[in-house]
């Protein structure tokens, strides 16, 4: 019998979901667009903001075939109530704290559903993400910098998600500065 996900380690969940990076695929973006729509009815009249980041909110570049999600909300709305709702559509909190909350959906004990999602959830004006996906659209040969050293980071770091994404932090830090500079603050 195996282990449900709760139970794993760490370690083993690592194994089960290893760094991959696959060519983009424009099937992405309709997932994205699909659970907008979920997203949207079940957050029905509340102030919020959705938008897909990550990787595959950028194009043309090897990406982990996750979809990134990013809600930010009013400050005067409840982060548990949210959290609660999400539960309701298949989300299970991953990490959380007073204001952030993330959150995934399609991992099984078997590894990957077909359909994966990270959901960010924020209060409004917490969102660099915007900034780092709209200049890597912007600037393909440094959206190409990202992925050389996405590859290399996931050679070195299959097994160690955290490792992999901290790696990236100066790179993704470096050009988040630069969009909000040029872009000013439009979000």
């Amino acid at each position: 019998m195996s282990k449900s996900l709760s139970e794993m380690t760490l370690d083993e969940l690592w194994r089960l979901f290893p760094i991959i990076l696959t060519e983009h695929k424009k099937c992405w973006r309709e997932w994205y667009e699909e659970e907008k729509i979920i997203l949207t009815a079940a957050l029905d009249d509340m102030d919020f903001k959705i938008n897909q980041i990550g990787s595959t909110a950028i194009q043309y570049i090897l990406a982990k075939p996750i979809i990134d999600i990013l809600i930010e909300i009013s400050s005067d709305i409840s982060m548990e109530n949210i959290k609660e709702l999400l539960e309701k559509y298949g989300y299970t909190c991953m990490s959380e704290n007073t204001n952030r909350k993330s959150f995934c959906k399609g991992y099984t004990e078997k590894g990957f559903a077909e359909k994966v999602f990270h959901l960010h959830l924020r209060y409004f004006g917490d969102n660099d993400e915007l900034y780092f996906r709209d200049y890597m659209n912007d600037n393909p040969i440094i959206a190409e910098e990202y992925v050389k050293l996405k590859v290399f980071l996931s050679k070195k770091y299959k097994f160690n998600r955290d490792a992999y994404t901290n790696a990236k932090s100066e790179f993704v830090l470096k050009y988040t500065r630069k969009a909000k500079a040029e872009y000013g603050y439009r979000y």
